[in-house]
């Protein structure tokens, strides 16, 4: 049927089936801006305006735009302009991932015209009906305020930020194996928006002129324009669409499958079963090679161990084709006994999930275990023995997901080589190639991945997840396949956090010192062990390694349910471990009568500290025990406090509103400490070359996610170069054009795959020193780089485009150029202080989060402004952690929360007060002292909810989430 409408400004004039969404002719039109992100207008994605107000398309049939005006951001502006609302956003940094960003510009512009001067409280509202994953919406609230007063014609403040005293080289590896182990200072400034003054030690070299800038996303335009540049923004000619039969059963046989009404249905062109496809033992998490054990999945199976598993595979000329081929497979079950708790599940008689013979790596499938880890530093059961007390907890955490609001998407199609290209929505596109193959019976050289942009990935696309699927089906058809998950396979059949049961024993003095810690963790893997055994090894660290304790021990048993599988997630293990041991510091200090904050203190770790623990359970093996190298703890605890008015705490008065008799209020407190990168295994490289004008191209394997590494990493070039950064043009992640790194995990980008770049873009100032010594008649002593120049100690300069020219065309020509590698054997920890302020329902368990304040140490915050923003967004996805995500099931393993509206990730408007203050150190052993900022705010908000909740109530509850009944019933209801 045909349709007409008016599309930003002009009468368009479409034809469009019965059936189809609005989403979807926008997107066959190639508005690439409309996104797809569920299919129950929950996650506004897909908003365009519609008559002026935004609307989700997903939900609207295509022939209900008829006679309508629709808007999109395309619309907005000519290409090389920015209208000021899009503006705003880039300079705000409210853009991460960008997948959300197209819907909230028109959020913006619904409500600017409307309301000129808005409230903080308008623009949550407008931005209610947008979810973003990423950012907490404290920077796209200021990106509309800005706006706001861009478009009244009002000043706007500068985004500000200031150099800090650094060195110029590259990172050298301070640590316990060095004869003289540099360690870091302190620094004491809080950060604000959108003044950002960020300072380290006065004990290096120069000033920077990029690195601690606030400097834009390198992709911000290109994201807020809603340019096709995420992997599903293509239209390749032939394409079939896939869809996948996953199990109704939570543990069955396939005793019959037949495919043959699938097949003969006009205009399906593949349907493949485990009879179709080679049986290759794998494990699908995205690691480092040798993928750790169990390799316990195959691509497709004769048994399915919980309800969502794979069945089929199906390839059409159209989605709707593929989803009605599914329902044509005829597959007759076997339903077996299924076990959806991990301690049942490794009790005798408890139905075995992996009997298979073909399985290499499970530690005892008998008793469902996948992996079990046992280590020991000191003698735990001689300390606890010795302690003046001994305290014992056990703390439950669940399972949730990640929620990125784009999808997994893969697209595959052999190339003019016949080589096959998979082009994926993947943290990890180096481990996919290397994975894949062999499933697919290729040769690494004949497989290309290609990583587009992320629209969020959170751990969750650490997994080699849908790729092989989808490249099975074009082995099978010689055609180009899409394989986009729906949001409902995003819960049934992706991959969650791992719950987990955490026992603790802690012994203490009188005094308060720590005198052993033992911890025995058992960890609900799913129905195969992907990253089970890593994410509890680092539970392992994150829970015996935050403080001062010469005796330790953790046992970890790894176990395989029924139920979905657990995979990656943001934290990886830490978030369970600090919930149970900042709860467990909690209780101890009360029991004990001991200040909570300054018990942690007394224990906490110092600059100069071993940290035992990691050399027993580093995952690449047996290493030296890390240490700390910088830290700027005592001052995050402090300026924290400050912050959140700590001291409320003791006054009645604060904590009973008269107003509201029936309401508590408390504060709570949590110390924590992450991980930078993987000591001894991850390593990342870098290709640095010069253009003739004295650009410069960056090619780097990492992946940027959303957590703006491109950036970071440009910025670290462009600072050593002595160039703006928008002279650095950074292209990552194509595994046949980029060098190889392991990818976006382990909060190791920055650290990582920085120092490559430092280490490669160090190698290019020397050679552009030495061409301009050859130019100039002098020697290279003394030489700088500022300005786009280099300049001597005399005082000459040459401009880089004429060192690159001479280079290239005049004489000795040669072209500039180095890539370098980078490799750490020092993973140092970032600290953080998290506070938490609450208001308890007494009469119902409500518990309302007022206000979270987190200050962290990541060492130099490269972009201060993106820093804030990874914590604001940490902030915001460890508070539905805290009260409000959960994983349903009912009696028969079935996921209940299949849509986002469900499983209820915050929105703008239901998010508290929100403050990110960075507290720099200067470590010794990162790029431009640089640690890790993306993880740990994961880790605290959960802890130092319970704690807040204990202080307005007396109530500790030990398992998450804080649910209303749940906190209800522990109130004595």
């Amino acid at each position: 049927m045909k349709i007409q409408f008016t599309l930003n400004g002009e009468k368009v004039e479409a034809e469009v089936a019965p059936e189809e969404k609005l989403m979807d002719a926008l997107r066959r039109m190639q508005l690439w801006s409309v996104k797809h992100g569920c299919e129950t207008g929950d996650c506004g994605a897909c908003s365009v305006l519609i008559d002026g107000r935004l609307t989700p398309t997903c939900v609207m049939f295509a022939a209900q735009a008829d006679g309508h005006e629709l808007e999109t951001v395309e619309g907005m502006a000519p290409r090389h302009e920015l209208h000021p609302i899009q503006q705003a956003f880039v300079d705000t940094g409210a853009i991460q991932c960008g997948y959300c960003t197209p819907a909230m510009v028109l959020a913006t512009q619904d409500l600017l015209r409307r309301v000129s001067d808005p409230t903080e409280a308008e623009c949550r509202e407008a931005l209610s009906g947008v979810l973003c994953r990423c950012t907490g919406y404290v920077k796209p609230v200021q990106a509309m305020l800005r706006a706001a007063a861009m478009l009244r014609g009002d000043p706007v403040p500068p985004i500000e930020s200031e150099g800090i005293p650094v060195s110029l080289e590259p990172v050298g590896q301070a640590g316990p194996d060095d004869d003289e182990a540099q360690v870091g200072g302190s620094g004491t400034a809080v950060t604000t928006q959108p003044k950002v003054d960020v300072r380290a030690p006065a004990t290096q070299q120069t000033i920077t002129q990029v690195v601690a800038h606030s400097e834009p996303k390198v992709d911000a335009v290109k994201l807020v324009k809603g340019r096709p540049v995420f992997t599903d923004d293509m239209d390749l000619p032939g394409t079939l669409h896939a869809a996948i039969l996953t199990s109704p059963h939570a543990h069955a046989r396939i005793k019959s499958i037949d495919t043959s009404r699938a097949k003969a249905l006009s205009g399906v062109e593949a349907v493949l079963c485990y009879k179709d496809v080679p049986r290759v033992p794998y494990a699908s998490g995205g690691q480092s090679y040798p993928n750790p054990h169990p390799w316990d999945q195959v691509s497709l199976d004769s048994k399915v161990r919980y309800v969502g598993d794979r069945v089929a595979v199906v390839a059409a000329e159209t989605p709707e084709l593929a989803r009605q081929a599914l329902e044509l497979i005829d597959v007759e079950y076997e339903v077996l006994p299924a076990v959806f708790d991990a301690e049942q599940a490794m009790a005798d008689g408890a139905p075995v999930i992996h009997d298979e013979t073909d399985v290499v790596g499970i530690e005892d499938a008998q008793r469902n275990i996948a992996v079990k880890l046992h280590t020991e530093v000191g003698d735990v059961e001689k300390a606890l023995a010795g302690a003046d007390h001994v305290f014992e907890r056990t703390y439950r955490v669940h399972q949730v997901q990640q929620a990125h609001i784009e999808p997994h998407v893969v697209v595959t199609y052999w190339d003019d080589d016949d080589r096959l290209v998979i082009r994926t929505s993947t943290q990890v596109p180096f481990h996919v190639r290397r994975m894949v193959a062999p499933l697919l019976g290729l040769s690494v050289k004949q497989i290309r991945v290609i990583k587009p942009r992320i629209g969020g990935g959170f751990g969750g696309k650490q997994e080699m997840l849908i790729e092989d699927l989808c490249g099975h089906l074009t082995l099978a058809t010689g055609r180009p396949v899409r394989f986009e998950y729906t949001r409902d396979l995003e819960f049934s059949s992706a991959r969650s956090r791992h719950a987990q049961m955490l026992r603790y024993r802690a012994g203490v003095d009188d005094d308060g010192t720590l005198k052993g810690l033992d911890l025995y963790v058992v960890e609900d893997t799913g129905a195969y062990g992907t990253h089970g055994m890593t994410v509890c090894g680092v539970t392992g660290q994150r829970g015996l390694a935050t403080y001062r304790c010469e005796d330790l021990r953790f046992v970890g048993d790894i176990v395989y349910t029924n139920k979905p599988v657990a995979g990656a997630f943001r934290g990886y293990g830490a978030p369970q471990a600090e919930f149970a041991l900042e709860c467990l510091m909690e209780e101890i200090a009360a029991e004990l009568n001991l200040d909570p904050v300054e018990f942690r203190m007394k224990n906490s770790l110092r600059v100069g500290d071993p940290i035992a623990i990691t050399a027993e359970l580093g995952e690449a093996g047996r290493v030296a025990a890390q240490m700390v190298t910088s830290s700027t703890l005592p001052e995050c605890v402090a300026q924290g406090a400050a912050a959140i008015n700590w001291d409320r705490r003791e006054s009645p008065e604060w904590r009973v509103d008269p107003s509201r008799p029936h309401i508590r209020r408390g504060l709570g407190f949590a110390m924590v400490m992450h991980g930078t990168a993987i000591a001894g295994l991850d390593m990342g490289a870098a290709s640095l070359k010069m253009n003739d004008d004295g650009s410069f191209n960056l090619l780097v394997g990492a992946t940027d996610l959303g957590t703006g590494s491109d950036t970071v990493l440009a910025q670290i070039a462009a600072e050593t170069l002595g160039v703006p950064l928008e002279d650095v043009l950074i292209y990552s992640s194509d595994t046949d054009f980029t060098p190889f790194d392991v990818g976006a995990y382990a909060s190791s980008t920055t650290y990582i795959s920085g120092g490559a770049v430092q280490k490669a873009a160090a190698n290019v100032r020397k050679q552009i020193f030495e061409r301009a010594a050859l130019m100039l008649g002098v020697g290279v002593d003394g030489m700088s780089l500022k300005d786009r120049h280099v300049i001597t100690q005399d005082d000459l300069s040459v401009s880089l485009e004429k060192v690159a020219l001479h280079s290239l065309h005049t004489e000795d020509q040669r072209q500039i150029m180095s890539t370098a590698s980078h490799m750490s054997m020092v993973s140092p920890p970032p600290f953080g202080a998290q506070y938490a302020e609450v208001e308890v329902d007494m009469e119902t368990g409500a518990v309302t989060v007022v206000n979270l304040v987190m200050a962290v140490d990541c060492g130099t915050p490269i972009n201060p402004q993106g820093a804030t923003g990874q914590i604001e967004g940490g902030l915001v996805q460890a508070l539905g952690y805290a009260v409000s995500e959960d994983m349903v099931y009912d009696e028969k393993g079935a996921i209940q929360t299949r849509r986002l509206g469900d499983y209820r990730i915050f929105q703008a408007d239901e998010v508290p007060e929100i403050q990110a203050i960075l507290v720099p150190s200067y470590e010794p052993n990162g790029p431009f002292g640089a640690k890790a900022v993306a993880e740990i705010p994961m880790d605290g908000v959960a802890p130092a909810v319970a704690n807040a909740i204990r202080d307005a109530t007396g109530v500790q509850i030990r398992d998450l989430p804080f649910t209303p009944e749940k906190v209800w019933k522990a109130l004595g209801h």
